[in-house]
């Protein structure tokens, strides 16, 4: 459908409510609330003056510019100014300069190691459609990599066969290199353990996916319990040596210290072969992040770093921090961002931070792509607290080479076979008059997360 927003009452970069699902919707603080009229008026002015509607602004590039210019004003005068978007104000009226700025013009490699396909209503083909159009249509990713949600075996939200239907439907449009599969693992609940034969075999799984504040009884695990321990010497005996674990954004009452990082750097130290990725870094929604507290007692990202330095796992090992919800999150206040990406960057290393959006849960992740292109710490944070600057090279290697060296992948190759397949030839014609929803799919009040976190 067309002119999905023709009186563009939606904005390209998204803040709003939604959540995962694995964490209560948090109301906008009034910032943000600010920064979203701030951007209306602005792009309701700029649209004016090029002869423009509202709605053809708000689908170019300027406008994309034009809304993060206007989250800078709405953050700096409620004094968050430890980062900001860096882009000129030109570019809220030159296209060309827009487009250097967010995109298309970029030519970065983008890995999305966190992707989830929601397939409700079950079963409908449509789903599969939004997916698509979402990741490949409405943004500039490269390749995704599917997840899942914790379930047991029977109650599966989505079950790995609806993603590997996923995974056919790209096949069928030569789009071969665009989608790799997780198999979700609970070494605490019987039969997943023997399940990972099936996972590797069949659906040729490129990593393991684990929740350890999750369990059938309500009670999590650690990596370094017997279970844990039984779950990496398995997938090192089937030769698939990454494991992603979810760690921060603790589901309500379960296990919440499980949730957090004090097992990562045991077996990180213990299995130096197996890579471990850290989804979601950590981060809990209710901690403000500020700069790393040595005395080690603060949760959320700190905890991570906690686990590391504590047994003296160094950075760019093998142990590497995920951005999946985390970054969407952060996007509303850009001083907690700059603290943790650059306390991430600084302890786990500039090769060892990954780039993940969480969506289709966000809608297109294309908004969170454009502002992690203009996104820069502050010289105050990065002189006082030894954080990096955010350069192209540091850029890219988060958007999508670091991950690209997990997962066996060489961008050059993907990026030549992807240029010319039938996915991107839809893509070509299809931007010649986008038309991208600016919608999210996730819960956005506690009712309706309330209803996706009955997890079996």
């Amino acid at each position: 459908m067309r002119d999905s927003d023709p009186h563009g009452q939606r904005l390209p970069i998204k803040l709003d409510t939604t959540s995962n699902g694995e964490f209560a919707p948090v109301p906008l603080w009034p910032a943000n609330v600010e920064a979203n009229r701030l951007a209306h008026e602005a792009a309701a002015a700029n649209a004016k003056r090029l002869g423009l509607s509202k709605r053809a602004f708000l689908t170019s590039a300027c406008g994309a510019a034009s809304t993060l210019l206007a989250f800078n004003a709405a953050n700096a005068a409620a004094g968050r100014t430890g980062g900001l978007f860096e882009l000129p104000r030109d570019a809220a009226l030159d296209l060309q300069l827009a487009r250097a700025q967010v995109g298309p013009a970029k030519q970065e490699f983008i890995l999305d190691v966190q992707g989830h396909y929601i397939d409700t209503p079950k079963g409908n083909p449509k789903n599969a459609d939004v997916f698509l159009k979402d990741v490949f249509m409405d943004s500039d990713t490269d390749v995704m990599v599917l997840s899942f949600v914790p379930s047991s075996r029977t109650a599966e939200p989505v079950t790995i066969q609806a993603a590997d239907e996923v995974r056919r439907l790209v096949d069928k449009l030569e789009g071969t290199h665009r989608l790799l599969l997780h198999g979700r693992v609970n070494p605490n609940q019987p039969g997943d353990l023997e399940g990972m034969d099936e996972l590797h075999e069949k659906w040729r799984v490129s990593a393991w996916k684990t929740y350890t504040q999750y369990g059938p009884n309500g009670r999590g695990y650690f990596l370094h319990d017997d279970a844990g321990i039984r779950f990496i010497e398995k997938a090192r005996a089937l030769g698939v040596k990454t494991i992603c674990i979810h760690k921060g954004l603790p589901f309500g009452a379960r296990s919440y210290e499980h949730s957090q990082c004090s097992d990562i750097g045991i077996v990180a130290r213990r299995f130096p072969d197996v890579n471990f990725l850290i989804y979601h870094s950590g981060y809990v929604t209710t901690v403000t992040e500020q700069a790393y507290d040595p005395s080690g007692t603060r949760d959320g990202i700190d905890t991570l770093i906690t686990s590391l330095r504590r047994n003296d796992v160094k950075p760019n090992s093998n142990v590497y921090a995920e951005l999946g919800s985390t970054w969407r999150f952060l996007m509303r206040d850009p001083e907690q961002a700059a603290h943790a990406l650059g306390k991430l960057i600084v302890a786990c290393g500039e090769h060892n931070v990954l780039w993940g959006t969480d969506s289709i849960w966000y809608g297109s992740p294309q908004d969170q792509i454009q502002a992690f292109r203009t996104f820069q710490i502050s010289p105050a944070l990065r002189e006082r607290h030894g954080y990096p600057e955010i350069t192209p090279a540091l850029r890219a290697g988060i958007f999508g080479m670091n991950a690209a060296k997990v997962y066996g992948l060489s961008p050059t190759e993907v990026k030549r076979y992807t240029a010319g397949d039938r996915v991107a030839q839809q893509r070509m014609a299809y931007l010649e008059r986008p038309d991208p929803h600016f919608r999210t799919h996730g819960p956005k009040t506690r009712r309706e997360y309330l209803k996706v976190a009955e997890f079996p």
